[in-house]
């Protein structure tokens, strides 16, 4: 099993660059948990200790306000950490991690983590980097929900997901590789399954997106822009 954590966590971003050994002493505090479809890795709330890096299957970030209406924080691709605030936020975890495919998981556990990043001070440059990325995101997540109407909201959202859950085509053009379904990406902006829908199928129209065999969305960049800008 540690090779398999070995081969996952060397591909990485945040652990690309380090050496065998320094990679082996990360592995050797690692385990991994598999998870079946709508259970929960943790719960809003619970003792946040450990930080999680997706092996296989899919996960999904949500809180919920007081009325018990979903906000869905992020659905991290396979490879990423989530919490992003976990090694350094003490207290609990600040949103539910359900799983929305069976999943496997590798876990680490914080308090083991941060020795080896005393040690490894290269480590935390690379972190710091990763988390000031994930800052510059939620900044302009932010904007968006403050400046814009839920057709802009929607624009830069798929254009978002273009860049993390997608891969370049020829053309200008990005597959999103994680299926999201309408009310997944409402949930994401706070805006209604319905107005999704609606924007969706305007889209679909002027060929700005289309859909593969396998269900997943095509986005023509350029037209994608157009529409905003």
């Amino acid at each position: 099993m540690s090779e398999v954590i070995f081969n996952h966590l060397r591909n990485v971003p945040l652990f690309k660059g380090l050496t065998d050994d320094e990679l082996q002493s990360i592995v050797d505090i690692s385990y991994t948990r598999e998870y079946i479809a709508k259970s929960f890795v943790f719960m809003q709330g619970e003792s946040l200790d450990r930080v999680f890096f997706i092996h296989s299957g899919k996960i999904k970030i949500h809180i919920n306000d007081l009325s018990g209406k979903e906000q869905i924080v992020s659905i991290p691709q396979a490879g990423e950490m989530f919490p992003h605030v976990g090694l350094f936020l003490k207290g609990t975890f600040p949103a539910h991690a359900e799983v929305i495919k069976a999943a496997k998981l590798i876990v680490l556990p914080i308090a083991d983590f941060e020795l080896i990043l005393i040690k490894h001070p290269e480590l935390c440059i690379k972190l710091f980097k990763f988390l000031s990325e994930k800052i510059v995101d939620l900044q302009a997540r932010l904007v968006e929900q403050t400046l814009h109407n839920s057709f802009d909201k929607i624009i830069m959202l798929l254009r978002r997901l273009s860049k993390s859950n997608g891969i370049p085509l020829n053309n200008n053009q990005f597959k999103i590789t994680t299926h999201f379904t309408n009310r997944e990406l409402a949930n994401m902006i706070g805006t209604s399954r319905e107005t999704v829908n609606r924007t969706i199928n305007q889209l679909r129209k002027k060929e700005v997106i289309s859909m593969d065999s396998e269900g997943f969305f095509i986005i023509n960049i350029d037209k994608l822009d157009n529409k905003l800008y």
